[in-house]
């Protein structure tokens, strides 16, 4: 059976592409990825709350499998909406790379030691609440764009700074043009990338998935920090891969390549975002890891500017841990989350 798999054409996205056509190759498939342009991708200068519903970057692809004229699609699945259309299923979800966040700086800098004001860059309105909530200093700034370009946008200007001091020297004769050829040619390829560069905003630091940049090769080209998960609290999904087919002989091959345990702490996530009703209007965190027979579950839903925070954790039984995310989300409704998911959709609209 030849299979066609939808991705986005995004650097990153063709590579959690590339592991999922990997694993069902090793099963003797034959698998072709097809790029497709998603909404998220067409309208670059718009935060991602601001797209319209949650799915930006996924539902584009889901139409052309549900049309027969792909196969199944990849997704990162903090992207995916938790209402589904009819037919459609998650046929697989990969083995979790790292869930958290980290706090990725041109000098290795801790958050704590960020100066009075410093200015993160993320378009996250889950991100943006919960720095602030941690410090009412920092300037939070929105950012898009892939991971490459983003890490481009905060080394530029220590980069190009230096650059312009080198040649200083050079003119002054201190220094020979050879010296400063060969500081550049030892700079890796994104930081000779970020040196051409044209900069309107001068980053401290950004805050982004660890997943993406362990996955788009980054990790070990940058300096960064990992924030608690439990404090920090991640995305629903975040670190996971999910691929999505008809309800059919499709899903059924693509359990062969499921993993169980991420399975279980996707699911409870998920269903807390759901029955949060928040989707991507509404800074909600949400940590689910499977401890022996337990799923230690973090959940916090915090007001968009930070100053309210609703935050609750249970080990919830694995037998029952549908049941038991429910119940958990529940309880932070008792406490008055769905007061701050209401604030947030009104502020959205």
């Amino acid at each position: 059976m030849d299979i066609r798999l939808a991705t986005r054409g995004s650097e990153l996205a063709v590579r959690q592409a590339g592991t999922v056509k990997d694993r069902l190759s090793n099963r003797r498939r034959s698998v072709e990825l097809v790029e497709v342009e998603t909404k998220g991708d067409q309208i670059q200068d718009e935060l991602l709350h601001r797209l319209g519903k949650t799915g930006a970057f996924v539902r584009t692809l889901d139409e052309q499998v549900l049309a027969g004229e792909l196969d199944a699609a990849v997704h990162s699945m903090k992207d995916m909406p938790t209402e589904f259309p009819e037919n459609l299923v998650v046929g697989a979800v990969l083995e979790r790379g790292p869930a958290g966040d980290v706090l990725v700086t041109p000098d290795g800098a801790s958050f704590d030691e960020l100066p009075d004001g410093a200015t993160i860059g993320t378009g996250s309105l889950r991100r943006t609440a919960q720095l602030n909530a941690q410090r009412d200093d920092v300037n939070v700034e929105p950012i898009r764009g892939n991971v490459d370009t983003r890490i481009e946008k905060l080394l530029a200007p220590s980069l190009q700074r230096e650059h312009e001091r080198r040649v200083e020297k050079v003119e002054n004769g201190e220094l020979g043009q050879g010296a400063v050829d060969e500081w550049f040619e030892d700079r890796s390829p994104i930081e000779q990338r970020a040196l051409e560069r044209d900069v309107d905003t001068e980053y401290d630091a950004l805050v982004m998935a660890e997943a993406g940049l362990e996955r788009s090769g980054l990790l070990h080209h940058v300096a960064f920090g990992r924030f608690d998960p439990e404090r920090f609290v991640p995305a629903a999904g975040q670190g996971a891969i999910a691929v999505t087919a008809p309800d059919g002989e499709m899903a059924e091959l693509l359990t062969d390549i499921d993993h169980p345990r991420t399975r279980v702490e996707t699911t409870v996530e998920r269903t807390i975002l759901a029955e949060l009703n928040g989707g991507c209007i509404a800074p909600i965190g949400v940590y689910a890891v499977v401890r022996g027979q337990y799923v230690h579950t973090v959940a916090r839903v915090l007001s968009v500017d930070g100053e309210e925070s609703i935050q609750t954790s249970r080990d919830i039984p694995i037998a029952t841990h549908g049941r038991g995310a429910v119940r958990l989300a529940e309880e932070l409704i008792d406490r008055g989350a769905d007061e701050l998911v209401e604030t947030a959709r009104e502020n959205h609209e």
